[in-house]
């Protein structure tokens, strides 16, 4: 399928500040993928699809994360806002048939991440932190880290997510701390 033809896909299924969001994942997913030398296609597939479960209602994503096949850990089963990254990573292999498994987890880890990213993950994780529409105090740190390496970019997304996190008081899982340390370790080699 083309871009524009997964567009039509989410359309109906986001309000228009997701969906501009969503297509400005996929344009900052191209670039750094071209950048970086990840598959632009499947960059721009996974950007776009990411948030696809995004705005729907919590037991619809129950559901389709049990029609999928996927356990949730207990942090997971316990935190509502991760689902949309299982969910939708869940629906687009069940409903629109991407069997592809990097596709695959660049959505399921966009908001976590994992340890043991491929590079189309790195380049979804940095994408959806630096869209366009992007203005959170922090987001121009990351943008300059992503022109310098998809792992100076990880480390100050990553590090951004677990202080939100802990400063919030909120659960960090265990993906994103494993995400760090590694980024962590690499980083001293």
């Amino acid at each position: 399928m083309e871009i524009k033809e997964y567009e039509k896909i989410i359309r109906p299924r986001l309000k228009d500040a997701r969906f501009k969001h969503s297509k400005n994942v996929a344009k900052e997913a191209a670039r750094l993928a071209k950048k970086y030398g990840a598959d632009v296609r499947k960059a721009e597939i996974a950007g776009i699809l990411h948030d696809i479960t995004k705005e729907t209602p919590e037991k619809e994503q129950l559901e389709i994360i049990k029609r999928a096949g996927i356990e949730l850990t207990e942090l997971e089963a316990g935190s509502p806002k991760l689902w949309h990254a299982i969910s939708g990573s869940g629906y687009i292999k069940v409903e629109l048939g991407i069997d592809d498994e990097d596709i695959l987890n660049a959505v399921r880890y966009h908001t976590t991440a994992r340890g043991g990213m491929s590079l189309l993950e790195k380049v979804i994780f940095i994408a959806d932190f630096t869209s366009e529409e992007r203005d959170y105090s922090g987001v121009e740190k990351i943008r300059k880290a992503a022109d310098k390496s998809l792992e100076a970019a990880m480390l100050e997304g990553l590090s951004f997510s677990i202080e939100d996190l802990a400063h919030r008081r909120l659960a960090i899982s265990v993906d994103t701390l494993n995400a760090y340390n590694e980024v962590i370790t690499q980083k001293r080699k």
